[in-house]
């Protein structure tokens, strides 16, 4: 063998070597160590999360704590040392509970019912349709997400108190309609944008009109967009303050959310009762959000991407 072919042999033998070390038990140690998260690391983490999550519940946990405390002990550490379910019976009975509840129900039933279908109906136009005043109109319902609920009060109140709305409830279902629709058409629209236009078209072709199609055709694949946009606007609904406060005047015109204004004010500190009103509230809206859940997750992010 010549002195070259010896060279070459030593520097293959010599490459395959050094490559065999880079590919053995150190080499996969420290592919493993890249991949994998150090014991000491994973049990911070898994800390990290235990106390932020004990931050997030601690505060409604102390919320329901305190419903069953009497007035005595409301700023006490104690964990129910004084059990008493007056709170709750003093709100129902004694106060104008009943009709705060009744209020709201029906202004969250007639703002979610129309909130659903106009934003769906809008939603389906921007995605399937083009037509004069189509970008305006798109810029329109996002500007005015622009502007806080804070500066809108004063021009609403004069026209509600113009057209006789004030301690009507048209005039907070008009109110909210105008805060969820922009917000909710915008996503209806994304969502609609992943619904392929082939099963209008086959819509179509089947002889149905172009409502036809959307309600009967495209609709029903929209169903995790339409509990987002539900789910939305009832929360816009049933916890909103600025405007009920604003707009309603009287114990028995009250939604539920200026209700709770009526235990803690400049005359009375009532922590107990509202605490308990504010379980009793809060209950609705629980029940709401477990039956809409399975949707809420593929209608947030149905709009993310187009099919």
């Amino acid at each position: 063998m010549s002195t070259s072919d010896t060279t070459r042999s030593n520097a293959t033998r010599s490459e395959a070597h050094g490559a065999g070390g880079r590919t053995g038990p150190a080499g996969r140690g420290r592919q493993a160590a890249r991949g994998e998260r150090s014991r000491l690391a994973s049990v911070g983490l898994h800390l990290t999360l235990l106390g932020a999550a004990l931050i997030a519940v601690f505060p409604p946990f102390w919320l329901l704590v305190t419903s069953f405390k009497p007035k005595s002990d409301t700023f006490t550490l104690s964990f129910l040392s004084g059990f008493t379910l007056d709170n709750y019976d003093h709100v129902v009975n004694d106060t104008e509970f009943l009709s705060w509840f009744g209020n709201s129900v029906l202004i969250v039933l007639v703002t979610t019912v129309i909130g659903v279908l106009i934003s769906a109906t809008t939603g389906y136009a921007l995605s399937r349709f083009r037509f004069p005043g189509m970008r305006p109109l798109m810029w329109t319902l996002l500007i005015t997400q622009m502007f806080p609920m804070a500066v809108l009060i004063v021009p609403l109140y004069n026209l509600m108190s113009r057209y006789g709305l004030l301690n009507q409830p048209v005039a907070l279902v008009v109110t909210y309609l105008t805060i969820a629709v922009p917000f909710c058409a915008w996503m209806m629209k994304g969502f609609f944008d992943t619904i392929p236009v082939s099963i209008d078209e086959s819509g179509r072709v089947d002889g149905l009109s172009p409502f036809g199609t959307f309600w009967r055709l495209v609709m029903p694949l929209a169903r995790p967009g339409l509990a987002v946009t539900g789910f939305y606007t009832f929360v816009t609904a049933w916890a909103e303050v600025a405007y009920a406060t604003a707009f309603m005047t009287g114990e028995e015109n009250l939604t539920l959310a200026g209700g709770l204004q009526t235990f803690v004010n400049q005359h009375t500190q009532d922590w107990h009762l509202m605490t308990a009103a504010a379980v009793l509230i809060a209950v609705p809206a629980t029940l709401v959000f477990g039956y809409a859940q399975r949707h809420l997750q593929s209608g947030l992010t149905a709009g993310a991407t187009k099919s």
